[in-house]
C-alpha cells in the first residue's frame, strides 16, 4: 500500500518552493500525494496560486479558505486559528501517513498543531533559518513541532540540531525551489514577453534591452511602517528609469499599507518605466529573474534561486536578516536615495557566479526517497 504524503499550501510562494517534491512524490512508486490548497494559494488579489497548480496537473484533495481581511496581526492570528479547526477536520478526512508543513509562513503553525495533535507524523521543510520578526518564531515552533525536519543548507541543519532534536532525523536535502532554477538556467534569452503573456498594470515599458525585477513584502514586525516603506522604494525604482516589473505583495501584516503605497504611486505618479504583476507562474517568473539586471526588495527570492542564477539582488530592510546569503546579495535600508545609490551601482556590473549553498537542483528526487525510506510514527520517533 502506498504512503499517503500530504502537503499543505497555503500562499504563493509556498509552492515555488514545493513544486519539484509534489513532482517526485506523485511520481513514487511508493508514494500518495495529498494536496491541499488553503489561504491566500486561493485568492485572485494575491495571485491565485491554486490556478498555476492546477495548470501543472495537481489535484487538490481539499480546499480550505481561512484567511481574514485587515491584513494586520490581529488578522494573522485570527486566520492562523481559523486554518486551525479547517486543517484538523481535512487532516482527519483524509487520514494521511503525513503531512509536510513548509518553511515559516505565519498560517504554517496551524497545519502543525493540527497534525501533531492528531499523532500524525509531522515533516517540516525547510526548518532551521533565521530572519527575524514573527517568521522566525514560527519556523522554530513548526521545527519543535516535527518529527522530520528536511533543511535547505547545512548552516540550517545545525541550528536545528541546537535546538535539540535528532541529528539523525535532521537532513540536508537543499531547497526545491532550486530545482526549478536548475531546469532554467542556461536558457539563453527570456522565451517569452511577460506583458502579452500576463498582463498586468502600468505602462507597457520597453524591457528588451534590460530590467530589473521587484518585489517587497511587508514586514510583520514593522507592518505600520509598509506604505512608508515601499514608498521609499517606488520613488527610488522610478528615478532609476531602469525598465521594472513589479510584483505584488504576500498576505502578511503590513500588505494593505504596502498595496496601498503601489496603488497611490502608481495612480498619482503613473511611473514610465514600472509594470505591476500579480503573479506568474513559478518557472517563467525564474525565467524572468535569470535575465533580469537585478532583483530588488526584500524577497526570498533574491536569497535562495538568484544565488544559484547569479542575479544581483538588492535586499532592502530587516526581512532577510542574518538569512544565509552569497556573494550576490547586497543590502541596504529604507531610504530611497540609498536605494538609487546602490541600483546604480549595481547596474551594468553582470551576473555573480552560481552558488550551491541552499541546494545543486536535485531537492525533489531526495525528498521523496526519503519519504518512502522512513518509518513514520509520530512524537519524535520517526526512523528509517
Amino acid at each position: 500500500m502506498k504512503r499517503k504524503i500530504c502537503v499543505v499550501i497555503t500562499a504563493r510562494p509556498s509552492y515555488s518552493r514545493v513544486r519539484s517534491a509534489l513532482k517526485a512524490i506523485h511520481q513514487h512508486e511508493n508514494l500518495e500525494l495529498q494536496l491541499v490548497i488553503a489561504g491566500s494559494a486561493l485568492l485572485d488579489r494575491y495571485g491565485n496560486a491554486a490556478d498555476f497548480i492546477k495548470k501543472d496537473g495537481f489535484v487538490a484533495n481539499a480546499k480550505v479558505f481561512m484567511v481574514l481581511e485587515g491584513e494586520n496581526p490581529t488578522t494573522m492570528a485570527k486566520t492562523t486559528g481559523l486554518g486551525l479547526m479547517e486543517l484538523t477536520n481535512v487532516f482527519y478526512n483524509l487520514q494521511p501517513d503525513a503531512v509536510i508543513t513548509i518553511a515559516d509562513r505565519f498560517e504554517t503553525i496551524a497545519t502543525s498543531i493540527a497534525a501533531a495533535y492528531q499523532n500524525i507524523p509531522l515533516i517540516h521543510l525547510q526548518g532551521g533559518e533565521v530572519t527575524g520578526s514573527i517568521d522566525e518564531k514560527v519556523r522554530h515552533a513548526n521545527t519543535k513541532l516535527a518529527d522530520l525536519h528536511l533543511v535547505s543548507n547545512e548552516d540550517a541543519r545545525e541550528r536545528v540540531i541546537k535546538l535539540g532534536e535528532d541529528p539523525e532525523m535532521v537532513i540536508n536535502t537543499g531547497c526545491p525551489s532550486i530545482d526549478l532554477a536548475r531546469e532554467i538556467i542556461n536558457e539563453p534569452k527570456l522565451t517569452f514577453d511577460p506583458l502579452e503573456k500576463y498582463g498586468g498594470v502600468g505602462k507597457r515599458i520597453d524591457w528588451q534591452d534590460g530590467y530589473i525585477v521587484v518585489m517587497q513584502h511587508p514586514v510583520t514586525s514593522e507592518y505600520a511602517e509598509s506604505r512608508q516603506h515601499v514608498m521609499e522604494t517606488l520613488y527610488a525604482v522610478a528615478e532609476s528609469g531602469i525598465p521594472a516589473f513589479w510584483f505584488w505583495p504576500n498576505v502578511d501584516a503590513g500588505s494593505d499599507g504596502t498595496s496601498n503605497g503601489i496603488r497611490t504611486f502608481r495612480e498619482k505618479k503613473d511611473p514610465e518605466n514600472i509594470h505591476f504583476f500579480k503573479n506568474m507562474d513559478s518557472l517563467d517568473f525564474l525565467r524572468l529573474l535569470k535575465h533580469s539586471k537585478m532583483i530588488i526588495g526584500n524577497s526570498s527570492a533574491g536569497i535562495r534561486e538568484c544565488s544559484y542564477l547569479g542575479v544581483p539582488a538588492l535586499d532592502i530592510g530587516s526581512r532577510q536578516h542574518r538569512r544565509l546569503k552569497a556573494e550576490n546579495v547586497c543590502h541596504v535600508g529604507y531610504n530611497r536615495k540609498e536605494i538609487l545609490e546602490k541600483i546604480m551601482e549595481l547596474n551594468g556590473k553582470g551576473h555573480f557566479p552560481s552558488s550551491t549553498i541552499y541546494g545543486n537542483g536535485d531537492s525533489g528526487k531526495k525528498i521523496a526517497d526519503i519519504l518512502s525510506a522512513v518509518k513514520l510514527t509520530s512524537s519524535k520517533s520517526i526512523h528509517y
